[in-house]
Formats: C-alpha cells, structure tokens, sequence
C-alpha cells in the first residue's frame, strides 16, 4: 500500500496533545504520516475555503464549524465532538490573585492578552464572559488581541500583559512562567469539534483518524494533556 499523508488543520491550543495523537495513529495506521497546520481556527477554516490542502478540520469553537458546515467545505455526516476545555484568566508567575473578573478594571492591569475575537475561539469566549460581566467596554482599551491562544500565553509567560485569557491545557504547559488567577465562567460551553474536509483524496483514512481521536487512544492522550471528555 502506498504511504499516505494526512493533512490535518487543528487549533493551537491542540498543538501538544494532537501530535502526540499524530505519532500514535501513524503507529497503529503503518504507511501513514500526519502533518499538521496548527493556527486560529478561523485562520484555518478561510485556508480551506481558499484551497489549501486538507484532510480534517479540528477547531476550538462550534461557530468556526458551523461556519464551514455552512460553506459546504466537510464531508457529511462526519462532524463530532471529542474534547472540551476550560477558559482561565492566567497572570505571570509571581504576581497576586486575582478574585474576580472585576479586579482587571483595577489599575494594576494595563495590558490583558486575548485572542482577536474575529478570528480566534478562546476571543470570542473572553468576550462573551467580559460582556456577561459588564466589563467589555471597560477593558476594551487595555486589551492586546493576539492571532492564536498561544500568543496570548507567551504574551503573559514573557511579562509583556500583566492578563491573558487563555484555555487552561495552555495554561497547563508553562507552569513556570503563569499561574491560573481564575476559571472563567462562559456561557457557552469550550467544546472541540472535528470533521473530515470535503476535498479530502484520503477519505477513509481521515475518517479512521476522526474516529481514533474520538476513540481510548486519542481520548487518553487529550485526557493527559489536561482536556476534558466532550
């Protein structure tokens, strides 16, 4: 059987967890190699409708699905949920806690990192919760939109925002630099949809890989790098 290469379009805040994934599929899936474009998943979902090679879309929000869903761009039938996650106000390391979201209108917080609701899922959540608070119109100035969720961490992991809002397994990977300060409450919930791309030329094998990312394997590995069950 010929090798096969799998493209595989994924959220930045799936870079760790997914290529641990890629490594184990291609070990059960002999003559497969998985790469990966990771980026916002607004970024991603335009590359696909621009073209770009892809087998499978896996994004942090359902809006950027629905969205593709809408645009025509997934093979019917197999969107699935396989992940959730939490939103966390992270700080660096060695400043004090934070009680509440109100505490960012303080003086102490000049700078708030988050990704560009536009474009980025973990925005668009920071958003939400900053609205349900009354504090969008507050902070708006202060905040510093980045292009992905990982942005956002370094932002704050390099003491360049005093405040990130970023999903806790990013959080989770740079424990030396940031500290979680506070579980963000979003009224709609973190879940991560995949499905396989309309364009696809490995339709079996990019269902196989939906399917082992939704299956033990793929769910043991998002468990151990900190994501929730769907």
């Amino acid at each position: 059987m010929p090798a096969q290469e799998l493209v595989v379009s994924a959220a930045s805040s799936l870079t760790n967890a997914f290529r641990d994934i890629g490594k184990a599929f291609e070990v059960a899936h002999p003559g497969a190699t998985v790469v990966f474009n990771f980026a916002a998943s607004d970024v991603l979902l335009t590359q696909i409708a621009k073209g770009a090679p892809a087998d499978i879309f896996a994004s942090a929000d359902q809006e950027a699905m629905n969205r593709a869903e809408r645009e025509q761009l997934l093979q019917p039938s197999t969107r699935r949920d396989f992940a959730a996650n939490q939103l966390v106000l992270i700080v660096p390391k060695g400043a004090p806690q934070v009680g509440a979201l109100a505490v960012l209108a303080t003086s102490r917080f000049r700078r708030i990192a988050a990704g560009s609701p536009q474009t980025v899922p973990a925005g668009r959540y920071a958003k939400e919760a900053l609205e349900a608070a009354g504090l969008w119109v507050t902070l708006s100035p202060r905040l510093v939109f980045t292009q992905n969720v990982r942005q956002a961490l370094d932002y704050v992991a390099r003491d360049e925002a005093d405040a990130g809002f970023v999903y806790a397994t990013d959080a989770a990977i740079m424990p030396d630099a940031v500290r979680i300060a506070l579980d963000v409450v979003t009224a709609t919930p973190v879940r991560y949809p995949t499905a396989v791309v309309a364009t696809t030329r490995h339709a079996a094998l990019a269902t196989a890989f939906v399917a082992f990312v939704a299956a033990a394997p793929g769910q043991d590995i998002l468990a151990r790098n900190g994501f929730r069950a769907p």
